[in-house]
């Protein structure tokens, strides 16, 4: 999309005909860029739906260990809540500027990139797509993890989770390249619904056992010194906000109809009920289970039995597999609009070649750089400090100020360069404390001589 915004000195506005009813938005429509994928298609329902069980991922399995540990009852329970409705809050004011001036935006870049200008396109592209890369290693890192776990209960040598996370590439290598878009999901988010209450419901039916059966009494101290237990407590409020958003918010919109502000915000309190109470109790209940000694992958702590263990596990991969394509949709609707004849079926003759190509070559690197490195979640911690906090929090506020500053009271104006000020100093405090595992991890796996 052409970047103007920044150029022009007329007042931006947001499009009364976003409240229309239903219309096919085609490649060619005057109101969105030609693009690879559907727009303008999927119900609220739909939407909320995919939100609620792909919120409700594999990584929910680690937010006991990353957030209530380094946080402990009171400062984790005050964070759960406090983070939770301010990334609602923001994500909720961002669907607003889905519209501006004529032009729908189906791209955050592209949104930036028209109220700001090049520059600010670029650092959202940058952003974003760094923070979808990295989340992916890490799914492919966690289908693997469940694979490993599941070996592990038949056999006492299990084989290394390098194997594992290869298999659990080209599984998602396939879902992706048969199920290309979000919209084409619709058809797989019924049993990803079954998938996702059956192994949350089996994993706390299982956490309340374990955590009324502990002999011992279970202890939920703060471990560390002073200055760790601070940056501990910067990569917790990371990982409840990587538990909360995704940071693509308008690349999910542009799949509703019309109206979609309205559809969007739906969808979104379904995810901040309905799934904020699937994670956050398992979150929770996790830590009430085995206290501070939960671990970072949490079906390791549980009891048992066997069965139960290699089910939550099996569920859990193959939950992941539909769950983790909306948070690489962005990417591939980059690569398919560019490579592929937007004007035919993505199945279809030369485009069925390209989409294998193209979905192989990215699920190939993915999977080679998740499986060389084993601590890949510190830097998805990084990248989620470092560009998620400003693409939830900062941006939206930027927005607001552009497009609606001169006819907002003063209060909102000086409460959204608060948003935008605090959000810079989490952005630092967070991404200095992920840096710190980082080293740590590094000289852990001995990548340093000195190590």
């Amino acid at each position: 999309m052409e970047v103007e915004g920044a150029k022009s000195s007329q007042p931006l506005s947001l499009d009364q005909d976003q409240e229309k009813g239903p219309q096919n938005v085609t490649a060619g429509d005057e109101h969105a860029p030609p693009t690879a994928h559907t727009i303008d298609h999927d119900s609220w329902k739909q939407v909320g739906l995919m939100l609620v069980t792909s919120f409700n991922c594999g990584w929910i399995l680690t937010f006991s260990n990353l957030i209530m540990v380094p946080l402990g009852w009171t400062w984790g329970t005050l964070c759960l809540v406090l983070v939770g409705f301010y990334t609602a809050y923001a994500n909720w004011l961002l669907a607003a500027f889905h519209f501006i001036d004529g032009k729908r935006f189906i791209r955050y870049r592209d949104l930036m990139g028209f109220v700001y200008g090049k520059k600010l396109y670029h650092l959202t592209w940058i952003l974003q797509y760094l923070t979808l890369l990295l989340g992916n290693m890490g799914f492919i890192l966690l289908g693997g993890k469940a694979l490993k776990e599941i070996n592990s209960e038949f056999s006492d040598s299990p084989l290394r989770l390098q194997y594992y996370i290869v298999i659990t590439g080209a599984a998602y290598f396939v879902f992706a390249f048969f199920i290309p878009t979000i919209s084409a999901m619709r058809n797989w988010l019924g049993a990803s619904a079954i998938l996702t209450l059956s192994y949350i419901v089996l994993l706390l039916i299982v956490l309340v056992k374990d955590g009324k059966s502990s002999n011992s009494k279970k202890n939920y101290d703060i471990s560390g010194s002073e200055v760790s237990k601070v940056f501990n407590a910067f990569g917790a409020v990371s990982a409840i906000i990587v538990a909360n958003t995704s940071g693509l918010l308008p690349e999910i919109q542009s799949t509703l109809r019309k109206p979609a502000v309205g559809n969007m915000r739906k969808g979104l309190y379904s995810q901040y009920t309905v799934g904020a109470m699937l994670y956050y109790g398992v979150t929770v209940l996790g830590y009430w289970a085995y206290g501070s000694v939960v671990s970072s992958y949490l079906p390791e702590n549980l009891s048992g039995p066997r069965w139960i263990n290699v089910l939550i596990n099996a569920i859990n991969f193959l939950q992941s597999i539909v769950s983790q394509h909306m948070f690489v949709a962005p990417i591939h609707e980059t690569l398919d609009t560019k490579f592929l004849d937007i004007k035919k079926g993505m199945h279809s003759g030369e485009n069925f070649k390209r989409l294998f190509l193209v979905r192989g070559l990215f699920f190939s690197g993915n999977t080679l750089v998740a499986a060389a490195f084993p601590f890949i979640g510190d830097f998805i911690n990084l990248l989620g400090s470092f560009s998620l906090v400003p693409l939830t929090f900062m941006f939206p506020s930027m927005l607001f100020i552009k497009v609606k500053g001169k006819t907002a009271r003063r209060e909102k104006k000086a409460w959204h360069w608060f948003n935008i000020a605090f959000s810079f100093m989490l952005t630092i405090a967070t991404t200095i404390s992920a840096v710190r595992l980082i080293v740590e991890n590094i000289k852990k796996y001995h990548f340093f001589a000195d190590a």
